[in-house]
């Protein structure tokens, strides 16, 4: 049993990015954009509402207020502005979601807050300290990452997720995304990787090294390219192999 998540409503204004209503029907959990990387308003209310449609969750995909780099770019702020920036955006998705009839089910960080939380104990707390001030929710997170340990120790649901079409490190960091390796574009190569990691838990470095992946949630990159061909095809194989795709957060009607 496992979930497949995707990162949603990345579009902003007139600027569209990804084919969420594709996604949808392949995904069990959505990452919606809050605004600070992606996303606007109207965005948000509209995706949440076909994700409640379809029985998809819906989770809060925060950042760094970083528009113009997508939030791919570190930002060293202070962590009690990033606290109240996670709770912000939290809040902002979940009256979203409300007007469409679900709610925020768990938050997710996007790039380099992502990345940044691996290792960076005082912003991993931060963005735990932002979810916390608005409810107990799951986080999402690489495993044995410092995201997930502050979350732990705050009380939260700690949730391990691999990715199905990143490169990994030797040391199951993802490759950072300047690198050739970053990616992984081929629909085969994707297809092999989450069926190993949904049936053995582990999966291949980007050196050979084989990673042993404590995972509960799967993630499908919307913006790349070929996106929703290789999530029906990931959807498809592991149906086939007996695997049951099940949202880790159960949708919330409230």
């Amino acid at each position: 049993m496992i979930d497949l998540n995707s990162d949603l409503g990345e579009g902003f204004g007139v600027w569209a990015l990804g084919d969420d209503d594709a996604l949808l029907d392949v995904v069990t959990s959505a990452n919606v954009a809050c605004g600070f990387h992606a996303g606007d308003p109207s965005t948000m209310r509209r995706v949440c509402a076909l994700a409640a449609a379809r029985g998809v969750s819906v989770g809060a995909q925060v950042s760094y207020r970083d528009l113009a780099g997508f939030g791919r770019r570190f930002i060293d702020v202070d962590p009690g502005e990033l606290a109240d920036e996670v709770l912000y955006q939290v809040g902002a998705l979940d009256a979203c979601a409300r007007a469409a009839g679900t709610a925020v089910a768990y938050v997710k960080p996007h790039g380099a807050l992502y990345n940044a939380a691996v290792h960076h104990e005082a912003q991993a707390k931060a963005v735990v300290d932002g979810v916390r001030a608005f409810a107990d929710l799951p986080v999402l997170g690489l495993p044995g990452s410092r995201l997930l340990a502050a979350a732990e120790v705050a009380g939260l649901r700690a949730v391990p997720e691999a990715f199905a079409d990143r490169g990994y490190t030797p040391e199951g960091t993802l490759v950072p995304r300047r690198d050739p390796d970053a990616l992984l574009t081929d629909t085969a190569a994707i297809v092999e990787r989450a069926l190993r990691l949904a049936e053995h838990g582990e999966l291949v470095a980007v050196d050979g090294t084989v990673l042993k992946i404590d995972t509960a949630s799967l993630c499908l990159h919307g913006d790349t390219p070929g996106a929703v061909a290789h999530a029906r095809a990931v959807r498809a194989s592991l149906t086939s192999a007996g695997v049951d795709l099940v949202a880790f957060a159960q949708p919330i009607r409230p």
